[in-house]
């Protein structure tokens, strides 16, 4: 890929985010790029967390959330809640409906369960592409990425550069654990998924996850039937730039 003028401003802020909290440094992004800084949520703990901090203090960021089409019931209640609650609107981005009947008549509506291609397939036109078309003419992308649910996280900075989609991302709650995320919802009466309470950890789409068992990873609870070393979906990728490409092929190709 050419290099993005963007890329250039990656060290810089993430040296000016040293020291200021998660409210603060949002307001230098908004200050710094006016109307491009975006927040993907899925309603998770950690999602919730980063929506209060925008929403609360008034930030002018766009909050915006994937949806599958297959999410759980509880994930369209606390979507619902959360909006009652901060009087907002978070805006749905779906899958190109075309593009999404040929794959389920050609692969099936469960194919996922049956190869890796075909899920991450499934995930390319449900996640990935709907995330490229959200994040489209923006300079940053908040996440709730927590490197406690990930290997592949651990190393990762507070502001990165995603050479995939060309875009500078911050994850403000990197480095928080499990339970300082569940104190900040309870201490600031943040809506949450009730899944949570039941065993689920991190929350996709509802055939692709369960509950996780005392003493399984974190990561467990997703795609539970494929190798630990295969279970991200494509939105999140750190230093492969060509993974997208084969799904991408992959999907399409049905």
């Amino acid at each position: 890929m050419t290099n993005n003028p963007l890329q250039n401003s990656t060290s810089e802020l993430l040296h000016q985010s040293s020291g200021l909290s998660i409210a603060e440094f949002i307001k230098v992004l908004v200050d710094k790029y006016p109307g491009k800084v975006t927040f993907s949520s899925s309603f998770s703990f950690e999602d919730q967390v980063i929506t209060h901090e925008i929403l609360h203090n008034k930030l002018d960021v766009k909050i915006f959330t994937l949806d599958t089409g297959r999410l759980f019931a509880e994930t369209y209640s606390v979507w619902n809640s959360t909006n009652e609650k901060y009087h907002t609107y978070i805006k749905g981005y779906y899958p190109q409906a075309e593009e999404l009947g040929k794959f389920v008549q050609e692969k099936g509506p469960n194919s996922f369960y049956e190869s890796i291609d075909n899920r991450k397939g499934c995930c390319f036109i449900r996640k990935v592409e709907p995330l490229r078309r959200a994040l489209a003419g923006n300079a940053i992308w908040i996440t709730g990425l927590r490197a406690e649910h990930s290997p592949d996280r651990q190393n990762i900075p507070l502001v990165e550069w995603d050479e995939v989609n060309q875009i500078i991302k911050y994850n403000p709650i990197l480095h928080w654990s499990t339970e300082e995320v569940r104190k900040y919802i309870n201490d600031n009466n943040v809506p949450y998924n009730p899944l949570h309470d039941r065993g689920f950890v991190s929350i996709g789409c509802a055939p692709c996850t369960r509950a996780i068992k005392p003493g399984e990873d974190f990561r467990a609870g997703r795609w539970w039937w494929e190798d630990a070393a295969n279970k991200e979906c494509g939105l999140h990728v750190h230093g492969d730039v060509e993974v997208n490409a084969d799904v991408e092929k992959s999907a399409f190709n049905v």
